[in-house]
């Protein structure tokens, strides 16, 4: 692992929570995005942020690794800019597990705030997959893609209308 973090003190309370730069960097967007695929064995995924430029590189970093996750072909809906609750109704509709990201800024310091749910919207925790995802980073085992007919696709939600109006 290049970069490493203190997966005790960051992976914790539903995802991740760090100071950035320092505690915590865009990898482990990338990390969380990928452990999550595998330990959920998941074919789709849900992902939003609250509009912070820190959140949104984060949140690019996360889709990056779930569509990238070893041999699942994970398929990312990319909600962008929008309110937890519109990402819990996402994955309540599509049946799928997701990510929302926050981060807060005092001075010269940003807090960093990656929350990982379930299909059902229930916050990750040590009983429903966050110990498997802390291990796989603490042992540097982060899933990588197999080959390139493994990788996923990020779609932007809503869909981006094709070349004359269709979508």
């Amino acid at each position: 692992m290049i970069n490493r973090i203190d997966t005790a003190a960051v992976i914790r309370d539903g995802g991740a929570v760090g100071q950035y730069p320092g505690q915590i960097h865009e990898g482990v967007g990338w990390w969380l995005g990928a452990c999550l695929v595998v330990t959920a064995k998941a074919s789709r995924l849900a992902v939003a942020h609250d509009g912070h430029p820190v959140s949104a590189e984060f949140a690019d970093r996360l889709c990056q690794g779930a569509i990238n996750a070893q041999h699942y072909a994970c398929t990312v809906r990319y909600l962008g800019w929008q309110p937890k609750e519109e990402l819990l109704a996402e994955l309540s509709a599509i049946e799928a597990p997701g990510a929302w990201l926050s981060s807060e800024t005092a001075g010269d310091v940003t807090t960093v705030r990656i929350r990982l749910y379930t299909a059902q919207g229930t916050v990750l925790d040590n009983t429903n997959g966050l110990t498997a995802i802390r291990s796989l980073i603490d042992q540097d085992r982060v899933p990588r893609p197999v080959n390139s007919r493994a990788k996923g696709t990020i779609e932007p939600w809503p869909p981006v209308p094709a070349a004359g109006g269709r979508s």
